[in-house]
């Protein structure tokens, strides 16, 4: 198999996307009726974590022992990572003894790098540019409750004419969900405070047609299937804390901006959640909110991928 990596959204297609779908159904439903399913027996995944993290490590190394496979943890606070070797270096070594890396760190540059010279294929856990795993997980969540063809299957076809308002900071997630926008062909209405914009370049998209900026949070929510956010305050930008909580008041999703949507809009959030800042508590425990089956997907979407890193198309 030719080696990919999966370091930003845009780097797969629309038709492996709906393989990845199709595959993540399927291996949820073993998972699901306890069926044992071990197509990476005897692989061994190195995650790498530079950020803090707790539904990526959990999802990726109980997703990796359920396919059969192994987890080697790895912080830069124990691993040469931390002090002087180089990125490249720790990349040539650290893809001899292993089959797949995970990274969760801060600048996109480093994954890059790393990936640059990995023998084995590299998944971007987190950076602070982009977050593809959980858009892959929001999306497959979207179309188990609402994108569903006649065969009870994912069916991202079904995207196309869709509205995702994004509410809040023009964070990795934002860059994410207008990178998935372009390629599967829904909308993104994005609202923001001023200064907090999304940077088209930075997102890497080819054009602006995908997406439409609103100054009114409750004007992006109008009409809108899927209405999610994201904490103010990302990791790396603590000491902005208190001035972002002045800046992003008006940028709660609460229970008006819900009513604005559809009637069936979904609601979600990548967690974890501060109820009252970005997000009311009526909204996130709500019934419109798919917060909880959205954390799950993230191991289900993650296996798929991993399975099709390693195996290409099986079953």
């Amino acid at each position: 198999m030719t080696l990919q990596h999966y370091l930003q959204f845009s780097d797969l297609t629309a038709e492996e996307y709906a393989w990845l779908f199709r595959r993540a159904a399927i291996i949820k439903q073993k998972f699901k009726a306890y069926e044992k399913y071990h197509p990476l027996a005897d692989r061994t995944l190195a995650m790498i974590f530079e950020k803090a993290s707790t539904r990526t490590r959990v999802s990726f190394e109980a997703g990796m022992y359920q396919l059969g496979g192994s987890v080697v943890h790895l912080t830069t606070g124990d691993t040469q990572l931390g002090r002087a070797e180089p990125i490249e270096d720790s990349a040539k070594v650290i893809s001899r003894m292993v089959d797949l890396v995970m990274i969760r760190t801060f600048g996109q540059d480093k994954i890059e790098r790393f990936a640059k010279h990995s023998r084995v294929p590299v998944i971007n856990g987190l950076t602070n540019e982009f977050h593809p795993c959980q858009i892959l997980a929001d999306l497959f969540t979207f179309l188990e409750h609402r994108g569903a063809n006649a065969q009870g299957q994912p069916d991202p076809a079904l995207l196309k004419g869709k509205t995702v308002a994004w509410v809040g900071d023009g964070n990795n997630m934002a860059n994410t969900w207008l990178q998935a926008a372009e390629l599967l062909g829904f909308k993104v209405h994005v609202s923001t405070p001023t200064g907090y914009e999304v940077d088209q370049a930075v997102a890497g998209i080819r054009s602006g047609d995908s997406y439409k900026v609103f100054k009114d949070p409750m004007d992006a929510c109008r009409g809108a299937d899927l209405v999610t956010t994201d904490v103010w305050t990302s990791m790396g930008y603590e000491a902005e804390n208190e001035e972002r909580r002045k800046v992003f008041a008006n940028w709660c999703v609460d229970t008006e901006m819900m009513a604005a949507a559809r009637p069936d809009a979904l609601f979600m959030h990548c967690l974890p959640a501060h109820r009252g800042e970005e997000v009311e508590a009526e909204v996130i425990d709500g019934p419109q909110s798919v917060v909880w089956d959205e954390a799950e997907n993230r191991m289900h979407v993650q296996k798929a991928l991993m399975e099709y890193l390693l195996l290409g198309r099986v079953g």
